[in-house]
């Protein structure tokens, strides 16, 4: 998948209530399971465990802490345990995006095919 810079690494953006009391009852629950989400390594990455905590830091934002002392930003969370994260949104608007696509291809370079 061809990611932009800004999604790997934009600024954080804050996030809605309803992303937090999701995290907070995974918390509770104890629940374990997959997490995707945009990373700078791999473009999008994917970790399983469960969440420890959500903490606030200061000037870098809101973060998970897992099980296994990985630390991600709740802003680029794709989807958690199954059920859309903040991120969602913009990752789904990669899928989207070729929808009118020429495959590369300029438009003239496709003149005689169907498109």
């Amino acid at each position: 998948m061809n990611l932009k810079d800004e999604s790997l690494s934009p600024s954080y953006l804050p996030v809605p209530w309803e992303y937090r009391e999701v995290i907070e009852e995974q918390i509770a629950k104890r629940s374990t399971g997959k997490i995707i989400f945009f990373c700078k390594e791999e473009g999008i990455c994917e970790r399983t465990g469960a969440i420890l905590e959500l903490k606030e830091i200061d000037g870098e934002g809101l973060f998970v802490f897992t099980d296994r002392s990985e630390r991600i930003r709740v802003d680029r969370i794709i989807t958690l345990f199954g059920k859309p994260g903040a991120a969602y949104d913009e990752y789904n608007a990669y899928a989207d995006a070729c929808m009118d696509c020429t495959g590369g291809y300029e438009k003239e370079e496709l003149k005689g095919y169907s498109i």
